[in-house]
């Protein structure tokens, strides 16, 4: 790896980091901006102004908002996420089993979504041009444009309403046994693995076909290589470094389709948690989740642009 690539990945992760910095800064002031008084609303209309102002003391309210903003980031860095101001209970602990679930939603959603769209688009691009590549073309571009609650309410019509096989509401029924657990993640992962397979089709059939239309491909067909030759050996090996870029920009899809989904099939995971915690005015629980969503995005999005850097052959050859 030669010092331009190293360049060029130290200037993107400082420029990610530098980015976590503002997004921290907006989180932690848009909460502020809030209307309403925080320790009024915990202790009710019937509490007395002594009763609140010693609240707002003992939760630094107080203080400026930007000496709360350096202590909150100062415990931030440290792994201290704060105490839940309705539960009273360490952020983490409230974080700690919501977050698994939502990561294992999207562990199954990206388990079956990438296979099938690399599939489809790799399909899509060999066969380009073709009334096979052209249909899914035609599906991608009206799937795209559809969006995720509309998918949802769409599933549920169909799948609990009409059809009657899933239920409507995810985690409901027993899951303890392999069919309940299938029905329990079914629907959030249908109506995630629609948007993010179309973006990742799409991507991946236009890589592919770049690829396709490389010099060395011509070649190769030229001199009689066949066309699975042609692909399994000389394009998809040289299309890897777009290819994974396009699965690590379209999982940051789930990131905004996951809020959406566990929200309308009530899902328990860190998104319906931080919808909760908006309605009672919880700020720490608020900003920390909102930090998680805002972190597996910007990480997301780095992967993908570290990989088009490490995989670009110009940049390998400077």
């Amino acid at each position: 790896m030669n010092s331009l690539i190293l360049r060029m990945i130290a200037g993107r992760v400082v420029v990610a980091l530098v980015t976590l910095l503002i997004v921290a800064v907006v989180i932690f002031f848009a909460t502020a901006l809030l209307p309403g008084d925080v320790a009024q609303i915990l202790l009710g209309q019937a509490a007395t102004p002594e009763a609140v102002a010693g609240l707002r003391t003992a939760m630094h309210l107080d203080q400026p908002a930007a000496v709360r903003f350096l202590l909150w980031l100062r415990n931030l860095a440290t792994g201290d996420l704060g105490t839940s101001y309705v539960n009273n209970l360490p952020v983490s602990q409230l974080i700690g089993g919501r977050l698994v679930n939502s990561l294992k939603l999207a562990g199954i959603t990206a388990a079956v979504s990438v296979p099938f769209a690399l599939t489809i688009g790799i399909t899509a691009a060999i066969l380009r041009g073709t009334l096979v590549d052209r249909i899914i073309s035609f599906f991608t571009i009206a799937v795209i444009s559809v969006p995720e609650f509309m998918v949802a309410t769409l599933a549920v019509i169909i799948f609990a309403v009409y059809l009657g096989w899933l239920p409507a509401l995810s985690m409901t029924g027993d899951i303890t046994t392999i069919s309940g657990l299938l029905k329990a993640f079914a629907m959030p992962v249908i109506t995630l693995s629609f948007v993010i397979c179309a973006q990742m089709i799409r991507m991946t059939r236009a890589a592919v076909i770049e690829t396709l239309s490389a010099p060395y491909v011509e070649m190769a067909l030229l001199k009689g290589a066949s066309p699975s030759r042609i692909v399994l050996r000389h394009a998809l090996p040289n299309a890897l470094g777009p290819i994974v870029n396009a699965v690590a920009l379209s999982l940051s899809y789930l990131l905004g389709g996951v809020i959406i989904v566990e929200t309308i099939f009530n899902y328990p995971g860190i998104a319906k948690l931080m919808l909760d915690a908006v309605s009672t005015r919880d700020l720490p629980l608020i900003q920390s989740c909102a930090m998680i969503f805002c972190l597996a995005y910007l990480l997301l999005i780095t992967i993908a642009d570290l990989v088009a850097i490490i995989s670009n052959p110009r940049l390998r050859k400077a």
